[in-house]
């Protein structure tokens, strides 16, 4: 909580080079979290709050884009690994469902790998890396 992280990563799709940048923050006195985060500068963001889901049992998020689609989902923890599972609403790409990875290295870096169904399928995603930033902006445009 409190961190900047920075990462890079070649878009699946547009085979691109991205940077992304991520601003993690405890929200609503400490209720939930809170994620922002932009794509090369402000081309692309995003807000995520996570929090606990009484009704469900689970930690539950919300993610809001810039590019007016959202997801919803739930993560799971298990032996430093932290699992989600997202279902996209307004996506006009066809990406309906995403999964992802995520874990903390040693060296404080995180590791994160998504995958995307698409059209009926899973696709790869992307892979990233993240390190501490903290001269990094999260940019919305």
């Amino acid at each position: 909580m409190g961190k900047t992280l920075e990462g890079a990563f070649v878009n699946s799709e547009t085979g691109e080079s991205a940077i992304d940048v991520q601003r993690w923050e405890e929200t609503l006195g400490g209720k939930a979290i809170r994620v922002v985060h932009s794509l090369n500068a402000g081309e692309y963001g995003g807000e995520t709050i996570i929090f606990w889901d009484n009704k469900k049992s689970a930690v539950a998020f919300y993610y809001f884009t810039t590019a007016g689609f959202y997801t919803h989902g739930t993560m799971t923890f298990e032996l430093g690994v932290f699992t989600a599972h997202e279902v996209v609403e307004g996506s006009a790409d066809g990406i309906t469902e995403v999964r992802s990875s995520s874990r903390m290295l040693e060296d404080g870096r995180v590791h994160m790998k998504t995958e995307f169904l698409k059209d009926g399928g899973w696709v790869p995603g992307h892979e990233v890396y993240y390190a501490e930033a903290p001269e990094a902006e999260v940019v919305f445009k």
